[in-house]
This record gives structure tokens, sequence and C-alpha cells, in this order.
């Protein structure tokens, strides 16, 4: 089920360039923990319990080799999947390096996922355990499990955390001592330890464009990854690293997670976004660097707190899953006094591009980065042909850090036999190799034969000071196609219209083509956890908000 799609001359062409370091995170965790032991490796605050945690090395280890030995003795074994459906709680992090003990696949979902998303998932990764909250923001995570459970025929055991009897985590993971009843315990996790080229994580698209779909990603792949990323920031064991992206996104495994840990530094988790908690959590613990979406870096830049807080210790803040507007990064740099750093990736292929530490403001305000070492890109026309310079066309990336294939889906696996991955996007490319995405292929609105610029709108109107957040999309035309409608969401105490938003345009010289027809003013846009903005329910939305003018 989890034998990787990529052509096996990849897999050689990546081992032979020294990309891939044939390590997994225990490895890592072999060479750095022995001189951390009593440092603090992960801190949570418990938003159900109000209860802070703060696990050292040493207890994370041992926990981790604890709940390896109660799934073994579930009858777990090398392939089958362990899904969790947790809040960034360091239980998460003692539960992927468990399944690194033992050989199984790691599959992190979205605590917002209901039936039907969690029926779909775990019915396609044949899920062997699930692991949730038992309550969490007043939903009985495990009451849907046990009544989605009798659609899944392969899942055998499901778990609570702050559960009771047989379906408490606690009582049967962390309160036995495993170690102590199994013989041979070591011996045992050391045979069944993952290998670095086998599929260690099932992780499902995030969902922005319809259907989610397993990615498959290998330690190789994801390391060859971190450590050009840890490289081209200069990040080391000293440094303290904030997550409140989830952890069930590819941003957070791969940055708040694995990140840290790999290095020997310490991660400091959030599990409900709170902008003025977040200051606080920078604030107490030092933090030097965080990785999270637009709409993070905007809520930190603009509340009104942020005087109260002394962050004199923030260093970076890198936002990738969407094009930073402009307006945004200068006012970040300036009220945040850290580097902002934009980045593009997706699930798929990680961290492509990147803009440096070293980069002139014109760089960071306007483009997406630079591909980091081992990783390319390119972009092409609608033919599949290279297109030159400041030319929009569709991006295409390849390299170590891409995922090898789909979990039962290989005809979706759109990789040439060259490596070159299909990401969907539209972008350009300067003349210093610097891309800026555009928009989606999928993104596009054409009005009366003409392509509106979707990004370029966007960006525009997140200079309004009364704009902390649009997007636009298409509303279907019997006359011209489609028409264009914008939805925002206001900063505190402000209003918007739609004669101020033609008037703003018409003052920014926009031609009159490109603006939307329609607009709404809302408290929130449909969005994945991470941040990103679900372009297809906006579309379903205006489709039923909004009609062409007659």
């Amino acid at each position: 089920m989890f034998e990787p799609q990529l052509p096996s001359h990849l897999q050689a062409r990546y081992q032979a360039s020294g990309h891939w370091h044939n390590k997994t995170l225990l490895d890592y965790l072999d060479e750095v923990a022995p001189s951390r032991l009593d440092k603090v490796a992960v801190t949570d605050i418990n938003s159900m319990t109000g209860r802070k945690n703060s696990v050292s090395y040493r207890q994370l280890l041992q926990t981790s080799k604890r709940i390896a030995l109660g799934l073994i003795s579930l009858g777990v074994q090398r392939g089958d999947v362990v899904s969790y459906q947790l809040p960034n709680w360091w239980e998460f992090v003692a539960l992927h390096l468990a399944c690194l003990h033992v050989g199984a696949v790691t599959n992190p979902v979205m605590p917002i996922f209901r039936h039907r998303e969690l029926t779909f998932m775990l019915g396609l990764a044949e899920t062997k355990v699930m692991i949730v909250p038992q309550n969490w923001r007043g939903f009985d995570h495990l009451a849907m499990v046990r009544e989605i459970q009798p659609n899944l025929p392969k899942l055998e055991h499901v778990f609570a955390l702050g559960g009771s009897g047989d379906a408490s985590f606690e009582k049967y993971f962390l309160e036995r001592r495993w170690e102590q009843e199994i013989p041979d315990a070591e011996k045992m996790l050391k045979d069944r330890r993952m290998q670095p080229n086998e599929v260690m994580e099932l992780l499902y698209t995030s969902g922005t464009t319809g259907e989610p779909k397993g990615a498959l990603h290998t330690s190789n792949t994801h390391f060859a990854n971190l450590r050009q990323i840890a490289q081209r920031f200069r990040l080391t064991g000293d440094h303290v690293f904030f997550m409140p992206s989830p952890m069930a996104h590819q941003t957070g495994f791969l940055v708040g997670m694995e990140m840290p840990l790999s290095l020997g530094g310490k991660m400091v988790l959030q599990d409900i976004w709170d902008p003025e908690v977040g200051l606080g959590r920078i604030q107490d613990e030092g933090v030097n660097f965080m990785m999270a979406a637009t709409p993070f870096m905007a809520d930190l830049t603009d509340h009104p707190a942020l005087p109260k807080y002394d962050i004199s210790t923030f260093d970076i803040f890198l936002s990738a899953g969407a094009p930073i507007p402009r307006a945004l990064v200068q006012r970040a740099t300036e009220r945040l006094k850290a580097h902002i750093i934009s980045a593009y990736g997706m699930t798929e292929n990680l961290l492509v591009t990147s803009t440096r530490l070293e980069d002139p403001p014109e760089k960071v305000f306007g483009t997406d980065g630079v591909p980091v070492p081992g990783m390319e890109l390119r972009i092409v026309d609608h033919t599949g042909k290279v297109v030159g310079p400041e030319q929009e066309g569709e991006i295409q990336s390849r390299g170590p850090g891409q995922f090898v294939g789909y979990l039962k889906r290989p005809e979706k696996f759109d990789t040439d036999e060259e490596g070159w991955f299909k990401t969907g996007d539209l972008g350009k490319l300067d003349n210093d190799g610097y891309v800026r995405i555009t928009g989606r292929a999928k993104d596009i609105i054409i009005r009366g034969g003409e392509n509106i610029p979707v990004v370029e709108v966007e960006q525009l109107l997140h200079k309004h000071p009364a704009i902390q957040v649009a997007a636009v999309v298409g509303v279907p035309d019997p006359r011209l196609g489609e028409r264009a409608a914008a939805y925002v969401i206001l900063r505190p105490g402000h209003s918007f219209t739609m004669e101020e938003m033609q008037r703003f345009l018409a003052e920014h010289q926009m031609a009159k083509q490109y603006w939307p027809e329609f607009l709404a003013v809302s408290e929130a846009l449909p969005s994945t956890p991470s941040g990103k903005i679900q372009k297809f329910r906006l579309r379903e939305m205006a489709k039923e908000q909004f009609k062409a003018p007659q």
C-alpha cells in the first residue's frame, strides 16, 4: 500500500547527490539528545485543562518508547497506519516518535474534521489505531469516532486523551509500564525502527481545491528539505521555535516539530490561536523563530496589545501557504522588528522557495523567494514549454524533498519521468530567478475573455487601511462568463462599502475591468486550519449569494 511511486532512477539520483541523508528523526535525536536530556524539548498549554506542560528530552524519549510498546501490544505491525486527531499538545509529538519506533505510518488529521471527512480518510488509510481528545472545544471526538467505527472494518482500537475506562489513552499508554511487561523491549524497538526510505507520514492535502489526497513522505524527503531550511536561516539547537499552526498540517509537522527536535532546540506550542496569547508565549519563552500562514502574521502585527509585550528575541517569521500582501510585509517588519520571510511550498513538495535573510527589501516585499538548495522550479505554458522571465505560467517543481506518491491514487501522481511535479499554481520568475506566485491555475477569473489578475486585486485591497483579509473569486455570469466578487474581513472599528472600494481602486489606477462587481464584508472566511482561504468554498458561497446584474 505504501510502495513509493517516485521512479527508481530519481530515488537513485537523490541518494547519489547526498541530499537524502538516510536518517530518521530518531537518528537525529540519537545525536543531539544525550547532551540535552534535562533540557525542555516541548512546552505547551492545554486550553481544555489550563495546564502548562514542559517535557524534557529525557521524558519525551522515555514516554515515546512506552507508547510504542503499547502500540505493539495492540498488534500494530510495520506499515500499519496510526491516526490521531490531536491539537498542538506534547502527546502529538510523543505519538509520532512512537510510530517511528515501531515502523508504523503516522497519519495526523486536523481536529476540525468530522464524520464525513474522517470516514473517508481513515477508510482510505485502513487505519488500525485512532487517538483523539475526549472533548475538544466543546465537541465529543470519542463519540464521533465510535459512531463511524462500524463503517471502518480495519479500525480496531480507539483511545481518547482525557478518556475513561478502556478508552483512556493515559491509562493504557502512559500509566502502564510496558517496558517492564514486554520481554526484550529495547531489542524489539530496535528491530522495528522505521527506516529512512520507508513511508513514515501520510498527510492529507488541506483541501483548498476540493477532495483531499493522501500525500506520502519518507524521512529522506522531509530531512532533505529540513536541513536546507535550517542552513538557510542559520537555525541551531539554541533557537526557540514557536508553532501555533496545527502540527497536523505540513507546516507544523515539518518546521514546528521535526525541525526543533532534530536540532536539539525547544518547541513552544499553542493549541488554540489567540494573537495576544501568542505574543505572551513569544515573550515568556524567548521565541526566536515562527512559521505560519499570512493571517497569523496579520493578527500579531495589528494587535492593539503588541506594545505591551517584549518580543525582542523574535527574529524570523517565515510565512507560506499564500502570497503575502506587500503592505503587510512592510507593516510586520516595522512593528514586529523581525525578518519577514516569504516562502512557497505545498504538502507534496514541502518548502520549495523562500527569500533569504540577506535579501534586499524589494525581493522580500515583491517575491516568494528562490529555491532552497536541492529544489528546482520552472514556469511552463499550457503546452508544457518553459517560458522566459516575467512570463506567467504554471509552476513545476522537483527535488529531493518532493513526496513519493498519493495513497492508492497513483493516477494523481502528476510527476513526469524527470521528476517535475505539476503544482497547479501560477507564477512568474524574475531575471534573478525569484518567483512570484500569481494565483492558482484553477483560481482564474475570465470576464468577457479578459483574465482578471486575482492576486493583484487582492494585494491592492490589502493596502486599504480598513481591510485585514481580502479574497477575490469568480461568480458565474450568463453573458460575460464570470464576474468578480470580493470578500473582506475588516480591522476593528472600520467600515467598507462598494463605493469606497471603487474609489480606492480608481485612485490606485487599477483598470476598471478588474474591479470586483460584488462585495461581502464578513467576520470570517472559510479556511483550512493553517489559514489558507478555501477558494472553492468561497466560489460556492458567491454563486448562492450574488446574482449577475440583468
